[in-house]
């Protein structure tokens, strides 16, 4: 379920609000009681749970997850290439 920030107009009191996608949006302040509660535009929020990807795969660097190539090896010809071919 999203977390969504709202601010309202007239008092300027700002709330995390966890919503349903499908909720009507939230339009009463809860501190001043005005319709000019509003969805802010800010950076998603929210959490996975359970044995995901970063838990298995990422988390602490372990020796199973892939390395990636470095420039130098990412840049250098296959062997059976010479210098000056076309295909780099």
């Amino acid at each position: 379920m999203p977390i969504y920030d709202y601010q309202c107009s007239s008092c300027g009191h700002k709330a995390e609000v966890m919503r349903k996608v499908s909720a009507a949006a939230v339009e009463a302040c809860p501190a001043c009681g005005k319709e000019t509660f509003a969805k802010q535009v800010s950076a998603p929020s929210f959490q996975l749970t359970g044995s995901g990807w970063y838990a298995t795969d990422f988390k602490g660097g372990s020796s199973t997850a892939k390395k990636t190539e470095t420039a130098a090896e990412a840049s250098a010809p296959p062997a059976a290439c010479g210098t000056g071919c076309a295909c780099h």
